[in-house]
């Protein structure tokens, strides 16, 4: 994970940031727009809501633009792209408290929601069960949880077929080619992060939310939508 930490913490990387998650995330902007939708069905007028992995901003802005009496808590162990969300939320920013850290630095709440996106498949199936119960005890009773992350079929034909359709679609969408290579690389390299969709299911019900439920699917990536 410091490692990960350190790469979002270098200033190269953080300059063209925004323009990765778009690059290689189909349909990133309408992620955002159907996490917002899927808060808003149980999350009041005025909710507070805890994003787990804010740094960027990029969520944050979606939800605080769409939703403007919700107030957030939003965490992440780089401070760098911490203060690039802040940048990025302009007068928004006034809405959220940032907290430089990782789950178990986040108020206790109860929140009304709680977001975590392009985030879990960093961590290991033990600590992604674990930083998901820490997150569903902090939720109020019923309060809903959208989780979003790389997650592809575990058989190695198949998965290297997804891992080629991710690449491809990140050159589409105008990466150069060269450096979509490395991406699949590193994520092939990191299969014992990259689970499959029954498996993270399984962690979201260990964490014991419930009515976990498929929402979006693009390529490696897959959402859900959970209760606590």
């Amino acid at each position: 994970m410091e490692a990960i930490v350190a790469r979002f913490s270098d200033p190269e990387a953080i300059a063209g940031y925004e323009e990765g998650p778009v690059r290689y995330v189909p349909g990133l902007a309408d992620l955002h727009r159907m996490t917002g939708v899927l808060l808003a069905e149980y999350a009041p007028d005025d909710a507070r809501i805890l994003v787990l992995g804010a740094g960027g901003g990029m969520e944050l802005k979606a939800l605080a633009d769409a939703r403007p009496g919700w107030t957030f808590v939003g965490v992440d162990p780089a401070r760098a792209m911490l203060d690039l969300a802040e940048r990025k939320l302009g007068p928004s920013a006034e809405r959220v408290a940032f907290v430089h850290g990782y789950i178990d630095d986040a108020p206790e709440g109860p929140f009304d929601g709680a977001v975590c996106l392009l985030t879990l498949h960093f961590l290991d199936a033990q600590e992604r069960t674990r930083t998901a119960g820490e997150i569903r005890r902090r939720l109020k009773p019923g309060a809903p949880f959208v989780a979003a992350h790389v997650s592809c079929p575990q058989a190695a034909d198949e998965q290297q077929r997804w891992l080629s359709r991710y690449a491809a679609f990140a050159v589409a969408a105008g990466e150069e080619p060269e450096r979509a290579e490395k991406w699949r690389s590193v994520t092939a390299a990191n299969r014992n992060l990259m689970l499959s969709p029954e498996e993270n299911v399984a962690i979201l019900e260990a964490a014991r939310f419930s009515d976990v439920a498929q929402f979006y699917a693009a390529f490696t990536w897959r959402g859900w939508v959970a209760y606590a």
